[in-house]
């Protein structure tokens, strides 16, 4: 557990202020009743926050060595756009799906055989995302060794990804975030309890 720097605690209370992060019951993917749910698609609809979360991924890339920053689609396009205007990163993503006319794509942006690219994703779970558009990246001759985030749920990714030979790099990770608003009363106790008990039995 890390103590957070104020921008970071800025960040994480603004995060709960959009609606990005909510305690209750929700129905996840998996089917798994949750009683947190992070939904970091809402940025869009706030300009300042949207700029501040792209300063706070600054830190994390000027420590690491590449070309050109990949944004993954859809949720981290809009934060990926938004790093590349704040740190002056060239960006390219890698299509969902293959354009079936024109140039028939498999990723957008110009970039060259044998660069370094950073991939940028708003939230890392399991990692399984993740490792499909790194084999789109790398199935272009792209170098993929440091992957960053806004949230890390702490469900498996960095595990996964660091057994694959890959860095996961994250601005806040839940149980830092959990602490934090635990320690200003923001979030019910109750609430954080069943969160980090959830985080604990589904790792």
């Amino acid at each position: 557990m890390t103590e957070l720097s104020a921008s970071q605690k800025s960040l994480a209370d603004s995060l709960l202020e959009a609606g990005c992060i909510k305690f209750g019951e929700f129905t996840l993917k998996s089917g798994l009743k949750s009683p947190i749910y992070i939904d970091l698609r809402q940025i869009i609809t706030y300009p300042s926050l949207l700029a501040d979360i792209a300063q706070a991924y600054l830190p994390l890339l000027s420590n690491l060595q590449f070309s050109r920053i990949a944004g993954l689609p859809y949720a981290a396009i809009p934060i990926a756009t938004a790093i590349s205007l704040a740190g002056d990163y060239p960006m390219i993503y890698p299509r969902k799906e293959a354009k079936s006319y024109g140039t028939k794509a498999e990723i957008e942006g110009e970039f060259h055989a044998g660069e370094t690219v950073v991939v940028i994703d708003d939230l890392a779970t399991t990692g399984g995302s993740k490792f499909e558009a790194i084999e789109k990246l790398t199935g272009v001759g792209l170098v993929v060794k440091d992957v960053v985030v806004l949230v890390d749920r702490q469900s498996g990714a960095k595990e996964s990804l660091e057994q694959a030979g890959y860095s996961l790099h994250a601005v806040l990770t839940i149980s830092d975030m959990l602490a934090y608003w635990e320690s200003t009363g923001k979030v019910d106790k109750e609430k954080i309890a069943a969160t980090r008990t959830f985080l604990a039995e589904n790792r």
